[in-house]
């Protein structure tokens, strides 16, 4: 059977993503993403399935899973009966990584652990006690105390003595090979006409479906009904648009795929919490403080020997527009 893809979404304000689920749940299918999990089991027992993997799990069952590898924790459970909390998920993706590998030396030692998690690799019951009251506490973490909970469970992780690989050296994670063609179809037919009309009857024939029947698979796939998620695409477009200065917000409403500017204010305030307006406010403000910068060191004025602030190549000044403040 081949895996279904989940769509992790990561808040823009956020470097990880950090929740919890009961059973049953959406996600509680053989499945895979490109992000990195750490997934600890709180409740229940049943068979764990992680790439060609099988084996039983109950509470404290604590694995960290690489990109793209199918996983599925099935519970034993009878039919009808719910159970609140299950399970406890961190998902951050290979930039974040990658991020963190270029800008701190120390993180090089995580990656013997990160390399192993392509396989999957599970702790014993020390690390999982141990890595517990970090995880419900990073459930309601707020700022900068969600990186040190983060780091610090990364760090009992790494050092962990009782933890072994488990899917088999031969197996190979593909993406290519088992990615649900009808689903990236759909999202690429979305990102590609975002700023033109989409109608969930038209991708609904694209995918080769009824409506009600894509509605359902949409849904799993991506965790939103397709309007929100389209409004979401939409607003994404916008906030690149609105570092454009030249355009008025008037044009950036239809360009982005709105067809009244009430609407679009409405859903822009909805997802990012402030007006189009505002938020433009905000990245002229953030312009307008390096050029400052600039020119103040132009003028030679600051400290002595401070660190030099170079822009980084390729970089454009309005990078920041993907992360408004809140």
């Amino acid at each position: 059977m081949q895996p279904d893809l989940e769509i992790v979404a990561v808040r823009r304000d956020e470097s990880f993503k950090v929740w919890s689920h009961g059973y049953p749940y959406r996600t509680v299918r053989w499945h895979f993403h490109p992000e990195y999990e750490i997934h600890l089991i709180v409740a229940t027992t049943g068979k764990m399935f992680v790439g060609d993997h099988i084996s039983g799990f109950a509470p404290g069952n604590l694995v960290l899973m690489g990109p793209n590898l199918p996983h599925n924790w099935v519970s034993d459970v009878p039919e009808g009966e719910t159970i609140a909390q299950r399970n406890l998920v961190v998902q951050f993706s290979q930039e974040f990584v990658s991020g963190c590998l270029e800008r701190f030396p120390e993180w090089r030692q995580v990656e013997a652990l990160l390399a192993d998690s392509r396989r999957g690799v599970s702790f014993g019951a020390q690390t999982s006690a141990a890595i517990q009251p970090l995880f419900l506490e990073l459930l309601a973490a707020r700022g900068l105390r969600r990186l040190v909970l983060f780091m610090s469970m990364l760090e009992i992780l790494m050092n962990a003595e009782d933890r072994e690989t488990l899917a088999s050296p031969a197996y190979q994670a593909d993406p290519t090979g088992f990615a649900s063609t009808r689903i990236n179809h759909a999202l690429s037919y979305i990102g590609k006409n975002l700023a033109g009309e989409l109608r969930e009857s038209d991708l609904a024939q694209l995918a080769g479906q009824s409506v009600s029947a894509f509605s359902r698979y949409f849904r799993r796939h991506t965790g939103l009904p397709f309007v929100q998620y389209v409004n979401r695409m939409r607003i994404n477009l916008a906030c690149q648009l609105l570092t454009d200065d030249d355009l008025s917000v008037t044009d950036i409403c239809f360009k982005a795929g709105f067809n009244n500017l009430s609407n679009f204010n409405r859903q822009f305030l909805a997802v990012k919490g402030m007006a189009p307006s505002k938020f433009r406010r905000y990245q002229q403000l953030n312009d307008a403080s390096r050029d400052a910068s600039e020119e103040a060191a132009a003028r030679g004025a600051g400290i002595d020997d401070a660190p030099a602030i170079v822009p980084s190549p390729g970089l454009p000044r309005t990078a920041a527009a993907a992360y408004p403040p809140t």
